[in-house]
């Protein structure tokens, strides 16, 4: 059996046996430099693993993972969620259409699907339940909510996109992921608003409005925060790292001064949680060095992407398999193991049938959306069940709905390649 055949398969065997995706990783890139290459070239193990993470970027990422915390503990949450509901007012199935809006917004602040689910499942869950919603369903709505925050800037898996991907402007991504992003949560508010009707959840008047003009001026601050990153963005004001330091800032000032709501205490507990979450992310990333080091030396990932460039022809064919496949190594992995495993083979089939890498992009944020909320591992899902009080196979007949809700906004992104093209083309990042 060739070394890179030993590589893939024993990276297979750690997953299966249940060995973390990032050891499953480094072990594996180990298992190829053995077999393939010489054992002296162990000695780049140190080298490989440092200029995986000596990327001046991924310091956006443990901020934005950081500005997540902060505007959950600061209360930002509760404030959307009245907004919307003063926009929405009592109706059949307006807590579940305020419930994709808060998540949106949200995700238009942490870039982080399970902290988005966390926050607003802790606010919506009690007053839907109220409202006759069953928690199996709101659990479930609210993790395929909370997916769109891949899609909208600032993204946590865009990010690392960029990096993996030579040449692609984080900008162009950020400003293609707006547009989709909104069309998923549109998607997903449909079934939503249909099922609270054909059930008959939520009669109205049960739920009050709050006033819409006090509502607006307490979610001002947290309204604010998507425009002054885009803002920033668009004007140059700052870099996208550096935006993520002025996130950060800006979520601390409000916690602090405005909502009152976050204590100096809570900033050294949100550090240290903001410092793990991080460590995991940057060790699959270290650990994927080796990986990807030792599979372009021994050339597996080339043997790889010309295998799949041979299944077919058809250019529109492949992209379907290859958003299927996309999509079940989503329900297993989470954002960033799938961009570090899957983006070195998938590169040359890109180049080779010339899909514009931003399009594709956000076509794989997509495909890995849906799968944070479709079982058996879903990220997003564990959180909101876990909150709910509910167990993850009484959600799977509700997931199904969503998860046909949000293809049909992929495969209109798949059509359309405009969807996602034009605003950046627009911004004149593409």
């Amino acid at each position: 059996m060739s070394p890179d055949l030993w590589m893939l398969l024993s990276f297979a065997v750690l997953l299966v046996i249940g060995v973390p995706v990032a050891f499953s990783l480094g072990l594996a890139g180990v298992v190829g430099i053995v077999t393939g290459l010489s054992p002296a070239m162990l000695a780049t193990l140190g080298t490989n693993t440092y200029n995986s993470v000596a990327k001046y970027p991924l310091i956006a990422i443990p901020l934005f993972i950081l500005t997540g915390l902060v505007f959950e503990r600061a209360g930002v949450a509760g404030r959307l969620v009245r907004f919307a509901q003063a926009l929405i007012g009592p109706r059949h199935g307006g807590l579940a259409i305020v419930a994709v809006l808060a998540c949106m917004i949200m995700g238009g602040m942490s870039g982080s699907g399970p902290a988005d689910a966390a926050a607003v499942a802790m606010v919506m869950l009690p007053s839907m339940t109220r409202a006759g919603y069953p928690r199996p369903f709101t659990a479930t709505l609210i993790a395929a909510s909370a997916s769109t925050a891949i899609l909208i800037p600032p993204s946590v898996a865009l990010i690392l996109y960029s990096i993996v991907v030579p040449g692609v402007d984080l900008r162009a991504l950020f400003a293609a992921g707006l547009f989709p992003g909104i069309l998923a949560g549109v998607a997903l508010m449909v079934p939503a608003w249909f099922l609270a009707r054909h059930y008959g959840w939520e009669t109205p008047g049960d739920t009050p409005r709050p006033p819409l003009g006090e509502s607006f001026r307490q979610a001002i601050p947290a309204l604010f925060a998507p425009v002054l990153i885009l803002g920033g963005l668009r004007t140059g004001l700052f870099t996208p790292t550096e935006a993520a330091v002025v996130a950060v800032t800006y979520g601390v000032v409000i916690g602090l001064w405005l909502t009152r709501e976050l204590k100096w205490r809570d900033l050294w507990e949100l550090l240290g949680e903001a410092a793990i979450i991080s460590g995991v992310v940057m060790l699959i990333i270290a650990l994927a060095g080796i990986f990807a080091w030792s599979g372009t030396m021994l050339g597996a990932f080339r043997h790889l992407g010309e295998w799949v460039i041979g299944l077919t022809d058809n250019g529109l064919l492949l992209l379907l398999f290859i958003m299927l496949a996309v999509l079940a190594a989503g329900m297993l992995l989470d954002a960033i193991s799938i961009y570090l495993i899957l983006m070195p083979i998938l590169i040359p089939v890109m180049q080779h049938f010339g899909w514009d890498p931003v399009w594709f992009g956000i076509l794989l944020a997509m495909n890995i959306a849906i799968g944070q909320f479709t079982p058996p591992v879903a990220v997003n899902l564990m959180v909101t069940t876990e909150v709910a009080k509910v167990r993850l196979e009484q959600t799977v007949g509700w997931a199904l709905v969503f998860v046909l809700a949000m293809a049909a906004a992929l495969a209109l992104v798949v059509v359309f390649p405009s969807i996602a093209l034009w605003l950046p083309e627009r911004l004149g990042y593409h």
